[in-house]
């Protein structure tokens, strides 16, 4: 059956297709044979009850010299055999909530909303990962510098970080006894005022980040590792690391065992876990990347196992 696929994400007209998993998704979608919707930047609205948006028609190629074509937007109304894709970016601020609250609406008029827009409020990147404390390094969140500062100098080294950066932004990695230790937590913490991260430092990291991707629970055979260049101790593709792929090891496989039910529950159908060597760091629920990189190293279709599960329907949480 043809669906009508609505996209949610950021400008489309600024992506690498190269490295852009919601690409991935719009060609596999187009190749089904599925209708393309993009919606428009603040295209998301109410009216008389009913979740709207302004979408225009969409056709997608892959050929870096010219990626999209709209047709003429118009707003439409959610319904059934509507499957909205929500991929925008982080921040999750105000605006992002927002969303998620209008695609709440949807869903009772039959529209299926991937992931999930209530998990995408609950779940914050960081702290989801908490969720699984079996499966985390030693981790601290705290307003507290104080606390903060005991934790590194208990641990002898950590990372710090914000509660709502992506791409390796604002993390910083601090020693004990580090003179610019006090600066880095009065920054993070905005004097004390925001909650902030520490982590005890896994020298795993030079052997890279390890982004493993779940489908409704179930992992993706092979992980991307993001290693670390040069002076750089973060692996994050958007800082410069390099991709290696890997097929993913008997720890990853249970990391994913432990975090993926609690994900299907959620109704969190596509997710990407972060892993350094045997910890896990991070489940990202917004906008999962590698897809492209996974496929062209490893001749997957990832999108295809995506839509393959949409197409089957919710998966039944155990």
């Amino acid at each position: 059956m043809s669906l009508d696929v609505v996209v949610v994400m950021d400008p489309i007209g600024s992506i690498r297709i190269a490295k852009d998993s919601t690409f991935a998704m719009l060609l596999e979608a187009q190749r089904r044979g599925h209708r393309l919707h993009y919606v428009l930047p603040g295209g998301l609205s109410i009216a008389d009850g009913q979740a709207r948006a302004l979408a225009a028609p969409l056709a997608v190629r892959d050929d870096p010299d010219g990626w999209f074509e709209l047709g003429t937007a118009s707003h439409r109304g959610f319904g059934p055999g509507d499957v909205v894709l929500m991929r925008t970016d982080p921040p999750v601020d105000a605006d992002y909530i927002h969303d998620t609250q209008i695609l709440d609406v949807a869903r009772p008029a039959g529209a299926t909303v991937g992931n999930d827009p209530r998990g995408l409020r609950d779940l914050n990147e960081k702290l989801a990962a908490l969720r699984f404390p079996q499966c985390c390094p030693p981790t601290l969140v705290s307003r507290e510098a104080a606390a903060l500062k005991a934790f590194v100098a208990a641990h002898g080294e950590a990372v710090l970080k914000p509660l709502d950066g992506m791409g390796g932004r604002s993390i910083f990695r601090a020693a004990a006894g580090e003179p610019s230790l006090n600066v880095i937590l009065e920054t993070l913490t905005g004097g004390g005022r925001h909650l902030a991260m520490a982590q005890r430092w896994i020298p795993e990291i030079a052997g890279g980040d390890k982004r493993i991707l779940l489908i409704d629970g179930v992992p993706v055979d092979y992980c991307l590792a993001r290693i670390p260049q040069g002076d750089e101790f973060r692996g994050n593709l958007a800082a410069g690391g390099r991709g290696e792929g890997r097929p993913l090891t008997d720890r990853d496989r249970w990391i994913a065992s432990q975090v993926g039910p609690e994900m299907v529950r959620r109704g969190m159908r596509f997710v990407g876990l972060d892993v350094i060597g045997d910890w896990l760091t991070e489940v990202n629920v917004t906008s999962p990347t590698c897809i492209r990189e996974l496929d062209e190293g490893f001749g997957l279709n990832i999108a295809g196992m995506l839509f393959d599960a949409i197409e089957r329907g919710a998966p039944v949480a155990s």
